[in-house]
C-alpha cells in the first residue's frame, strides 16, 4: 500500500522530535512572548511546534501567529478539541493555514472531556461516535467551499478502539503519557502507513531526584482517570489514584533528568514505532522558563535527525 501524501509530506516535515508549548490555566503568555518563543525554538533547531486547546483558546489562531513569526517550523494541535467548533469550521481553518503555510500544519484532533462538551450546551456521548461524526461532519460541504489544500489529520487515540478508529478515519493517531510498549502496539494497529506522533511527558531538570519527584506529581496527575490506569495496566504498570506511583512506573512514563536521559526515552518511542515524538512539560509550569528548557535540551536532540 502507498503511504499517503499527507502522511509522507509531514514524516519529512515533522522530523523526529517536536516541542508542546508550556500550558498554564492561570495566565495567558502575550503574543508577543509567544512569537519569540516560536523564532528562539526553530533558532535551537527544533523543527516542530504544538499547541493545546480547551474550550475558550481557538488553536488555529494560535497557530496562524506562530506560523507568521517563524520560517519553517512545522506547528501541530496537541489536540484541537471537537467542542470548541462545528467540524466544518475546522475542516475550513485547517484547510486555509494548510494553504497559507503549505506543509507546515498538522491537525490533532481530540474528543476531550464531558464537562467540555456540557460547556458549550453538547452531550458527550460515545467518545468513538462523537469521533466519527464529527471526522464525517469535516468533509461536508461548505460555502463558500473550503481552500483545496493539503493537511494530515490525526485522533488523540490511547485505547484500542479510538486507535482503531484512526487507523479507519483518519491519517494516524497520537497517544499520550504511555509507555513504549504501547506505542510499538498502537504502530501495529495503525500499520506501517499511518502518522504516529507520541506525546511524551518531560521533565527536564539535570537534579535527577528533583525531576523524578515532577515526573512522580505528572504520573499521579494523569492515574486521577481510570482508563489511564487500566491502560497502563494492560503492560504490567500498576497505579493507583491517591496512591503515589513507584520509580519503575515513574520512569517507564515520563522522560526526566538529564538531557541525555530525555533522548534515550525519545529513541525508545522512535524505536518503538513513532514517527515523531513531542515532548510535554508539566501542566502549570512557567511559559519562559518551560521554554528555557527546551532550548537547553535542544543541542541533545541533534542526533536524532
Amino acid at each position: 500500500m502507498t503511504i499517503d501524501l499527507a502522511v509522507d509530506t509531514a514524516r519529512r516535515a515533522l522530523g523526529p522530535v517536536g516541542a508542546s508549548l508550556p500550558v498554564t490555566f492561570t495566565s495567558t503568555p502575550s503574543a508577543t512572548a509567544q512569537r519569540d518563543a516560536g523564532r528562539r525554538l526553530e533558532n535551537a533547531g527544533y523543527r516542530a511546534l504544538w499547541t493545546n486547546e480547551v474550550i475558550g483558546k481557538d488553536a488555529f489562531t494560535h497557530l496562524s501567529v506562530l506560523l507568521a513569526a517563524t520560517e519553517r517550523l512545522t506547528v501541530g494541535t496537541c489536540i484541537a478539541n471537537i467542542w470548541a467548533r462545528p467540524p466544518q469550521t475546522a475542516h475550513g481553518a485547517a484547510a486555509y493555514l494548510a494553504q497559507a503555510y503549505p506543509d507546515r500544519f498538522v491537525l490533532g484532533l481530540g474528543v476531550g472531556y464531558p464537562q467540555q462538551a456540557e460547556s458549550v450546551g453538547r452531550p458527550f456521548g460515545s467518545p468513538l461516535t462523537a469521533m466519527r461524526d464529527y471526522v464525517t461532519g469535516m468533509n461536508s460541504e461548505t460555502w463558500p467551499p473550503a481552500p483545496d489544500s493539503v493537511y494530515p489529520r490525526i485522533l488523540a487515540a490511547n485505547g484500542p478502539k479510538m486507535l482503531a478508529l484512526a487507523g479507519e478515519i483518519a491519517d494516524g493517531a497520537l497517544p499520550a503519557g504511555l509507555p513504549p510498549e504501547h506505542t510499538a502496539q498502537a504502530r501495529k494497529a495503525l500499520g506501517p502507513d499511518k502518522l504516529l506522533v507520541v506525546a511524551l511527558s518531560a521533565v527536564i531538570d539535570d537534579d535527577l531526584a528533583r525531576a523524578r519527584e515532577t515526573a512522580r506529581q505528572v504520573v499521579s496527575t494523569w492515574s486521577t482517570r481510570p482508563s489511564f490506569r487500566a491502560t497502563i495496566a494492560e503492560f504490567g504498570y500498576e497505579t493507583a489514584e491517591n496512591v503515589a506511583p513507584d520509580d519503575h512506573v515513574v520512569d517507564a512514563l515520563v522522560a526526566h533528568g538529564t538531557p541525555d536521559s530525555i533522548t534515550a526515552k525519545i529513541r525508545d518511542h522512535l524505536a518503538a514505532g513513532a514517527d515523531h515524538v513531542t515532548l510535554l512539560q508539566p501542566i502549570g509550569i512557567e511559559f519562559a522558563s518551560g521554554i528555557d528548557g527546551y532550548v537547553s535540551l535542544a543541542p541533545a536532540l541533534t542526533d536524532l535527525g
